[in-house]
């Protein structure tokens, strides 16, 4: 195992804020003792930001060029958290650089570049080099309880899934135009909190076979330019000057899954859920279900309990669900563990298969890039059936 890694995140907004912030704390969680982590590098365009970020967590230094850390021999492991078109370019250059990468979700904007990505990351392993991507929530204690609970059959064959993914950074019409708001339908709502629910159904109920149903709408079809850089899901300083919103606002579909079928649901103008995914999966013995909003807990109902005591309990998460002990300094029932808890894990998993910790020692690894592709292409197959009036599109098997 190496003595020390060099750390480096290129992107200093709100999810980079969380990758630079994993980074500091992934030491502290979880056994065996990580290497030595150096915070070498924020990079961001932004050279206010990037420094503030910088020294907020602690990093030596901020670069306003992401090209500055591709020669640097101290730094080992980047987290790229851009918007989602630059990804290809950075990422790629990185890792000739034989830079370990972890590219946030999701792997680009086109499955064409993503694709490619994957290509580039299969040569990089070949030299020894990583290339991920993060699923965060598959490190949820909840979520992988309930995964637990559906392979052991502990909830008999899986009937269906029902999960949403409600969020309102975008339920102002005066919130500024970014990138968030521009590309093709699937770029919106689907694109970014979508990826998420998606993979979290797959986790559960395996791969996706097929979907249908597809619907998307744009509630707020222009957006104010910006007057000045848009950080995050932030609101500024505005112009008069208005841009057309080019993706959807909701998206809603139907899908099934080697075990089961399911419908999903995603808005970003959902007014009064900052960020609140939810899914209950039911099966023939039961039925189990989870709640970001509640994240230190699951509900579950088997039916083989006395006929007086049907109904869901609820079961605080603790030491004796996965993932759980030892990912705090005080792993005790109730604790509660919140979604920048699974950024830290994110990370110390990452770290711990680039510094070559067993897969036996270690947290559940990172997905892929071509676990990233299928992603994708699942949420492609989506946008081609809301394109075609809600047909069914078969899913590319994974």
């Amino acid at each position: 195992m190496t003595d020390s890694l060099g750390v480096a995140v290129i992107g200093a907004g709100m999810a980079g804020k969380a990758h630079a912030a994993a980074y500091r704390a992934a030491s502290t969680v979880y056994r065996p003792t990580l290497p030595s982590i150096r915070l070498v590098s924020i990079a961001d365009i932004n050279t206010e930001l990037g420094a503030e970020t910088a020294a907020r967590y602690g990093f030596e230094r901020h670069d306003a060029d992401w090209r500055a850390i591709l020669d640097d021999d101290r730094i080992n492991v980047v987290s790229v958290v851009v918007a989602n078109f630059l990804h290809r370019e950075i990422v790629e250059a990185l890792l000739a650089a034989g830079k370990h990468v972890l590219c946030e979700k999701p792997l680009s904007d086109s499955i064409a570049d993503a694709r490619a990505m994957a290509q580039s990351a299969r040569a990089a392993s070949d030299r020894g080099v990583l290339a991920r991507i993060g699923y965060s929530f598959r490190r949820a204690p909840g979520i992988a309880f309930i995964r637990e609970l559906v392979q052991s059959g502990r909830l008999g064959e899986i009937l269906h899934f029902s999960g949403r993914y409600w969020t309102d950074y975008a339920c102002r019409p005066d919130a500024p135009m970014s990138w968030r708001y521009q590309g093709g339908p699937g770029s919106g709502a689907l694109g970014d909190v979508g990826s998420h629910l998606s993979y979290v159904a797959e986790f559960i109920s395996g791969d996706v076979i097929e979907v249908s149903g597809g619907r998307f709408h744009t509630s707020i079809t222009e957006r104010p330019k910006p007057l000045g850089a848009v950080v995050g899901h932030t609101r500024g300083n505005v112009s008069d000057e208005t841009a057309p919103v080019e993706n959807e606002d909701y998206a809603a579909f139907s899908a099934r899954f080697a075990h089961g079928v399911g419908t999903l649901e995603v808005s970003r103008v959902a007014a009064g859920h900052p960020t609140s995914l939810m899914f209950e999966v039911f099966g023939s013995n039961g039925a189990a279900r989870w709640d970001q909003r509640h994240p230190g807990e699951v509900q579950v109902i088997v039916h083989d309990d006395d006929d007086a005591l049907t109904g869901y309990r609820t079961v605080q998460l603790g030491p004796a669900h996965p993932g759980f002990a030892g990912g705090w300094a005080m792993d005790a029932p109730g604790v509660g563990v919140g979604q920048n808890d699974l950024f830290v894990h994110q990370a110390r998993a990452f770290l711990e298969e680039v510094a070559g910790i067993p897969e036996s020692e270690s947290l559940p690894r990172c997905a892929t890039f071509d676990d990233g592709v299928h992603n994708m292409e699942f949420l492609a197959a989506v946008a081609e059936s809301a394109a075609q009036g809600g047909a069914t599109v078969t899913v590319k098997e994974h």
